[in-house]
């Protein structure tokens, strides 16, 4: 079957990968020059299972009326610049921060978060591709003791679901990693776990599409979509600025562009996207680095140490489609890296970058059928993009191709929202 995926990033690329083991005759569409060069090409790096739970949770409201004009804030929200489909995404966004509501939406997260360690795993013994895997775990520190202790109480909430968590003191967390020796009178706990990981999604994306090329997938690069066409209850093609496109099967993957490419076909998506920024710093062999991936809570920051570099990322703009760079608050984030981790590598040559996550008021991603029998989903992945990722092209695989997936995946429908 000719199946087109529009979308070449870790999400798209990883549905092409198995809709060709598969069998499909598969065409990936993208504007980009190569794979990967929007949200994935310089996100956290984390691969968190067990950090899934939404945004969408009661601690989130706190701390939003917190940092309600504030400039340096973790997330800018502005309500006298906010746009008309903000408001309305922002109004089921809240009605997601129920404590019932968001353990249904963190559990479904965690499912799909734990079967993408085993795709990933699969992938990685099938292809053997190169991205700074790092396998050292994930360690969350706290520097609030309310906020450490709410964290324990999810440590086992998580271990019982299949995801494994324990809680650390300072002490044992400076143990895990001593290159927290600089923040010790800071922290006052954190949380670990030992089978999450952290690397490069963007090498992934971009090894994963070669390898996908050399099974015979085809990738039109620098191709603008401009709209779908239908006919009856279908999906006849895409055009693009290189003319029509025509396939058997389409799946969008094109995160926080999916939901205007597919509004005038009457196919509504609550996606909106949610501006962060990253740093990637040169460490020049510098052991008062971190050696593995950190999560600074009171910040809200990631740090993930790929090879000999270090990753900072972190911070959330509601400032519609404006993925440029704000020197300042990239500058910020640097800033309080450089604080927690003094002398950890060179900042002078640090390069800045600013992506737009596609959040879904639940935070869950949408995957699977819309109302044109050839059409499918893969979108709205928020923040965990890279965690989800590769999990969720799997599951989009099989759907296209009939088959049911290997986990419950009723509940990541579009219906949900209707």
């Amino acid at each position: 079957m000719k199946t087109l995926v529009l979308g070449a990033g870790v999400v798209g690329v990883s549905t092409a990968y198995f809709l060709a083991r598969a069998g499909h005759q598969v065409t990936v569409i993208d504007r980009r020059p190569q794979a990967g060069q929007e949200t994935s090409f310089a996100n956290g790096g984390q691969l968190s299972a067990a950090q899934s739970i939404p945004w969408a949770n009661p601690h989130t409201v706190t701390l939003l009326l917190k940092w309600l004009g504030r400039a340096d804030a973790p997330l800018v929200f502005n309500p006298l610049k906010a746009e008309g489909p903000l408001w309305g995404w922002g109004l089921s966004f809240l009605r997601n921060c129920t404590p019932g509501r968001s353990r249904a939406n963190g559990e479904r997260n965690l499912r799909l978060a734990l079967y993408n360690r085993q795709m990933i795993a699969r992938i990685n013994a099938d292809t053997g591709i190169k991205f700074d895997y790092n396998p050292r775990g994930i360690l969350q520190v706290f520097r609030n003791k309310r906020d450490y202790e709410g964290a324990k109480r999810f440590a086992g909430w998580y271990s019982e679901r299949g995801c494994h968590v324990e809680a650390k003191s300072a002490e044992e967390c400076l143990a895990i990693e001593p290159a927290l020796e600089q923040a010790r009178h800071d922290i006052c706990g954190g949380v670990y776990s030992p089978d999450d990981a952290c690397g490069d999604a963007h090498l992934f994306t971009a090894g994963l599409a070669e390898v996908c090329a050399a099974m015979g997938v085809r990738f039109q690069y620098e191709t603008s979509i401009l709209r779908l066409s239908v006919m009856h209850d279908k999906i006849s093609g895409v055009m693009t600025n290189r003319g029509m496109f025509t396939a058997n099967a389409y799946v969008v993957a094109l995160g926080s562009f999916s939901t205007s490419l597919l509004a005038p076909l009457g196919v509504k998506l609550p996606i909106y996207p949610t501006k962060g920024y990253s740093v990637t710093m040169p460490l020049d062999g510098s052991n008062r680095a971190p050696a593995m991936s950190i999560t600074d809570e009171a910040n809200k920051l990631v740090y993930s140490r790929l090879g000999n570099r270090l990753r900072i990322a972190g911070t959330a703009e509601f400032v519609g489609y404006d993925a440029t760079v704000t020197p300042s608050r990239a500058e910020a984030v640097l800033k309080a890296a450089m604080k927690m981790f003094p002398d950890c590598g060179d900042p002078a040559n640090a390069k800045l970058w600013a992506g737009l996550r596609p959040l879904t008021p639940d935070c869950v991603p949408i995957i699977g059928r819309t109302p044109f029998k050839n059409l499918f989903l893969n979108t709205g992945h928020g923040t965990l993009g890279w965690t989800l990722g590769a999990g969720s092209g799997r599951v989009a695989a099989d759907i296209v191709s009939g088959i049911a997936p290997e986990i419950e995946t009723a509940d990541y429908g579009m219906e949900r929202f209707a």
